[in-house]
């Protein structure tokens, strides 16, 4: 069922009446600059242009807005030749409202760093913890297998049959541990590369969830190794969300490899979603989403998502490669 068109109409309404005001306000303090720009005049323009920001137009809307303000300001003068001294009070006044998406981008690539560093901590400590999964928890099981023994010899024969049926699930959970050790850091990854390494989570995924998960990958080569975990990660998000919400019973993740560009897909038979709704209802912050935006952040990746109820979804993600000559 389609969601109800009036949030969206709503939206619509507010972002149309918020860009007329904007207009109207940017053509006042452009004619009052005009006449004389000063700092409070500068100051003006500059709150302009993070207004601009704030609902969301770019640098091209800004300058459209600019254009037509500054006709119909000349034109409702009745100005013939316009002197030197108005262009370049209204060229200073259109640098100054462009001055906070300036600082928007410095700021991006910033948080573009920041980003990455951090997700550069959270691999180091996840190499830990499975590290500490796989070597000392198995250390601790050992010895666990060492003092049944020790306690099966000394209780007789009788207990031997409950002493197999306990090393039977210590069994278990020691596979449990290194299958989750090696999905939190898989080796296969740093040794093998990234098809070899989903092929194992697809492995756990379906064994865990009965889900069918089918890996196609046409990469040929290895991928630089920050793109890698990358797309491990999201691709091991968006599993868990099919695992999760999508009542699928098959997936398939597809990788390719361009020129430029290296894509991951994502696709499951399941119930699906308006994404619309999805949207709207902010659910896209609440499902792994966030998660995938911020990682392919900070490699200017992008994606999109396909979905319809009871259509399954696709999640399909791009990232650039900086190919060496």
């Amino acid at each position: 069922m389609a969601p109800p068109r009036a949030p969206v109409q709503g939206a619509v309404a507010r972002f149309h009446d918020a860009t007329q005001t904007l207009e109207k306000e940017y053509r006042a303090a452009l004619g009052r600059a005009l006449d004389g720009i000063d700092e409070a005049l500068l100051e003006r323009a500059y709150e302009l242009g993070r207004s601009a920001l704030g609902i969301n137009l770019g640098i091209i809307d800004l300058a459209h807005i600019h254009h037509e303000a500054l006709t119909k300001v000349l034109v409702a003068r009745g100005a013939g030749q316009v002197p030197d001294g108005v262009l370049d009070a209204a060229a200073r006044f259109f640098m100054e409202s462009l001055s906070p998406f300036e600082m928007s981008h410095r700021g991006f690539g910033e948080t573009t760093e920041a980003l990455r560093h951090l997700n550069q901590v959270l691999e180091d400590e996840a190499r830990r913890v499975a590290r500490a999964l796989h070597d000392d928890a198995a250390q601790l099981l050992v010895s666990v297998y060492l003092e049944l023994e020790t306690v099966a010899r000394d209780l007789g024969p009788v207990a031997v049959g409950r002493f197999d049926t306990l090393r039977e699930l210590l069994g278990g959970i020691q596979e449990q541990l290194r299958r989750l050790s090696h999905e939190i850091r898989p080796p296969v990854l740093d040794d093998l590369g990234l098809a070899p390494a989903l092929e194992f989570l697809a492995e756990g995924v379906a064994a865990r969830a009965h889900l069918e998960v089918r890996i196609a990958s046409h990469l040929e080569g290895r991928l630089p190794p920050n793109v890698e975990i990358a797309l491990y990660r999201i691709v091991q998000e968006a599993l868990n969300n099919v695992v999760r919400h999508a009542r699928a019973s098959r997936a398939t993740v597809e990788l390719a490899r361009t020129p430029g560009e290296v894509t991951c897909t994502v696709a499951d038979n399941g119930v699906g979603f308006e994404t619309t709704t999805l949207v709207q209802s902010g659910l896209d912050r609440g499902i792994g989403l966030l998660s995938i935006r911020e990682r392919l952040q900070a490699l200017s990746g992008t994606f999109t998502i396909r979905s319809s109820a009871g259509g399954g979804t696709e999640l399909r993600v791009t990232i650039p490669l900086e190919e060496r000559p």
